[in-house]
């Protein structure tokens, strides 16, 4: 028995010894970022920004890979489908946790297929409307849209993305129906908003408030729990008429089911070097994105956290994947 004991703890000393090997070479070549949404959105920016970072910090190119269609299911399948050594990672946002419920035929599920890495950052989000639109404050617009049932639209980047279940719980909760339109990606929505083929949008801050700025959408309610920084002036959208309204949209890291947990570590831990960066924080501040920090398996709870909480809205809302 100490025999088999002992070569027991020989080999388990051994496939430590490697893991930390391999971990303290990685990354050894290029290493991919699929990004299941198009180019130009939040998700594509802060994909780009860690990749040159990691890029910097690691000595190996990181590369972004978009892969939009399908509300991110074919970009997150080719992540699942590719070999878990640590070369491939997914750019996910709550668009992820909110398809577990929202789009139950999917040729993955994220709690079976894909380890948690690291989370990146969380904005809020604000609901414009085309300056021609005869509402100056989120009152008024309600009250529009009370008034005219179904006439009026809000654009989103697809079903299940922030936007579209931002949307989906403002009406809910507003108790108005305005009918949403769908694009292939957040510029096309935001395009649309802004050249008034569409009324209404619920955006990252991130990429909105600049739009805001220069009066080519008008500003009439952030979703988060407090004012935003960068839109200070504008009320969120709980003080402007719908109390206990909250929404956000968040980014993060996950890998290929079987991604060696060293790799993992080592990625978790440079990520959260970057996101502690005071450059970075200020950086991130002026677009009003805040950055979080969990290791691992924190991060996997709030995964699994967040897919209870769009179960509910899902279902509290009434959001079908086709609407």
């Amino acid at each position: 028995m100490r025999h088999l004991l002992a070569r027991g703890a020989a080999a388990l000393a051994l496939a430590l010894a490697a893991a930390l090997a391999f971990a303290q070479d990685y990354p050894a070549r290029p290493v991919k970022i699929v990004v299941p949404f198009a180019a130009g959105g939040p998700a594509d920016v802060y994909a780009r920004f860690l990749a040159q970072r990691l890029q910097e910090s690691l000595g190996q190119p990181f590369v972004v890979d978009n892969r939009p269609g399908g509300g991110a299911i074919l970009g997150t399948e080719i992540a699942a489908k590719s070999p878990p050594d640590g070369y491939t990672l997914l750019l996910m946002s709550n668009t992820h946790t909110v398809n577990e419920s929202l789009i139950p035929n999917r040729p993955y599920q994220l709690m079976r297929d894909f380890v948690p890495v690291a989370p990146i950052n969380y904005s809020d989000l604000v609901l414009v409307v085309n300056p021609d639109v005869k509402a100056a404050t989120l009152g008024e617009f309600i009250a529009l849209a009370k008034a005219s049932p179904g006439k009026l639209n809000y654009a989103s980047s697809g079903p299940g993305t922030p936007y579209h279940m931002a949307g989906e719980l403002f009406k809910s909760m507003a108790g108005v129906d305005i009918v949403h339109v769908p694009y292939k990606e957040s510029s096309a929505a935001r395009t649309a908003v802004i050249a008034g083929q569409v009324e209404m949008m619920i955006d990252a801050v991130t990429t909105m408030s600049p739009q805001a700025a220069a009066g080519k959408v008008r500003a009439l309610g952030t979703t988060g729990k407090a004012r935003s920084a960068v839109m200070a002036s504008t009320p969120t959208i709980a003080e402007a008429g719908v109390p206990g309204y909250e929404a956000t949209i968040w980014l993060g890291v996950i890998a290929p089911k079987g991604t060696p947990p060293a790799v993992v570590a080592r990625l978790n831990a440079e990520i959260a070097k970057i996101a502690a960066r005071p450059d970075v924080k200020a950086d991130w501040a002026k677009q009003g994105a805040v950055a979080m920090t969990m290791s691992p398996d924190e991060f996997g709870k709030f995964l699994a956290d967040d897919i209870v909480k769009w179960e509910k809205v899902v279902k509290l809302s009434g959001a079908k994947p086709d609407q």
